[in-house]
């Protein structure tokens, strides 16, 4: 699993509840600040429509069609202002995040929290100021490692002709930034062709925060939705940003009774059969739930999950084999493995996914589906199901 998904948010968001709503490991919540303080790391998955579908039989591997690809999911320490010049778990918070391939930033979209964590009544804090401080926050904490050293780094470019991308790259290589990422916030800041060496403190923020928006993408979710007032929704979805409206504890609550055997409930399933017996606590738990599930089609963890990986990250599910006729590995196990990957990625590209030899080694792939030998070169899409063939 290459794919790392870090949440974030203040304290008392319900990060820690969406983290074990979407992982069913066991964490402390409670309704104070810094209950997590250790960084907590569980896998969540991404549902998608299996291969299987179509060929009039399941493969075993998914639950009624619905696949579900694993990715890492971290649930870090709760964030507070001036997290980056140390205050509160402010270095740890940071220092967790630099190995996210993405951010779920986890608000309150009731604003029952203010800015610290610290419970308030309802609709008392605007929590579009929430998003705004976390992305500064990440921002300031870039700009603070690239000034680091910058005046002795800006003459070294000069005297060596070095590339200012590379500098920068290794520079907030402790952040997860790659040259990548270095180059196209250069190219937006319009700053690649200027002297780095008279750039202003407010360019190197700027390019900061290009490279945060590069090296960080990010989604809201606007959790406790159920007991938002309905304006802060209405603002939160209207911002320029990618929301998704959640409510971790009412998932939370669905994957624990699915747990128990008392539903029959799948994460992403718009509803929800009871299959054993209640107590009339637990009938009135649910009837609550399943009116949120009937007025927003789900509690939007899995919606949120699936859209910070496969649209955020433009990711695409692959599904190698050995035996294209049969859609098999060697042991005749039908679809045995699905892989994320980046759209645009070629057969080689996943042949060496599956094992560095396998990569060294390639010669062609097939796709299962259309019988069509495909070159190295060949751009995958979505679902496709492909036998490698390699000399290793």
């Amino acid at each position: 699993m290459s794919i790392s998904i870090g949440l974030a948010g203040k304290p008392n968001s319900g990060k820690s509840t969406f983290f074990k709503a979407a992982t069913l490991a066991e964490v402390d919540i409670a309704n104070h600040p810094f209950t997590t303080i250790d960084a907590n790391h569980g896998v969540a998955y991404v549902r998608t429509l299996c291969a299987c579908q179509g060929l009039g039989k399941l493969c075993g591997q998914c639950k009624d069609g619905a696949r579900y690809v694993p990715v890492n999911i971290i649930d870090v320490a709760g964030l507070v202002p001036d997290a980056h010049k140390g205050r509160g778990l402010g270095n740890a918070f940071l220092d967790n995040l630099r190995q996210a391939s993405a951010i779920i930033h986890v608000i309150d979209a009731s604003g029952g929290t203010d800015i610290e964590g610290n419970p308030v009544g309802i609709g008392q804090h605007d929590p579009l100021e929430d998003i705004e401080f976390l992305e500064y926050e990440i921002t300031m904490w870039m700009f603070s490692i690239l000034k680091r050293n910058w005046d002795r780094l800006s003459r070294k470019i000069q005297a060596e002709g070095l590339k200012i991308e590379h500098v920068i790259s290794d520079q907030l290589q402790g952040a997860g930034v790659s040259v990548v990422h270095a180059r196209r916030g250069l190219q937006k800041t319009h700053l690649i062709s200027e002297n780095p060496a008279i750039w202003t403190d407010d360019q190197m923020i700027a390019l900061s925060d290009a490279i945060r928006l590069e090296s960080k993408p990010l989604i809201i979710a606007a959790n406790k939705m159920d007991i938002a007032p309905p304006e802060y929704l209405e603002r939160l979805l209207s911002a320029d940003r990618i929301v998704v409206p959640t409510s971790a504890a009412a998932e939370l609550a669905l994957r624990m009774a699915q747990k128990s055997g008392v539903i029959d409930y799948r994460p992403g399933d718009k509803e929800f059969k009871i299959t054993g017996e209640l107590s009339e606590q637990q009938k009135g738990g649910l009837d609550k739930i399943k009116m949120l599930l009937d007025e927003n089609g789900g509690t939007g963890i899995q919606e949120c999950i699936n859209t910070t990986v496969l649209k955020l990250l433009d990711q695409i599910v692959l599904y190698p084999v050995e035996d294209e006729s049969k859609y098999t590995d060697k042991n005749g196990k039908m679809l045995p493995d699905a892989y994320l990957m980046k759209k645009g990625s070629t057969p080689h590209d996943l042949a060496y996914m599956v094992h560095t030899d396998i990569g060294e080694g390639f010669l062609y792939a097939v796709n299962a589906r259309t019988k069509m030998r495909l070159g190295e070169k060949h751009d995958v899409e979505d679902g496709d199901v492909i036998k490698i063939v390699s000399t290793k």
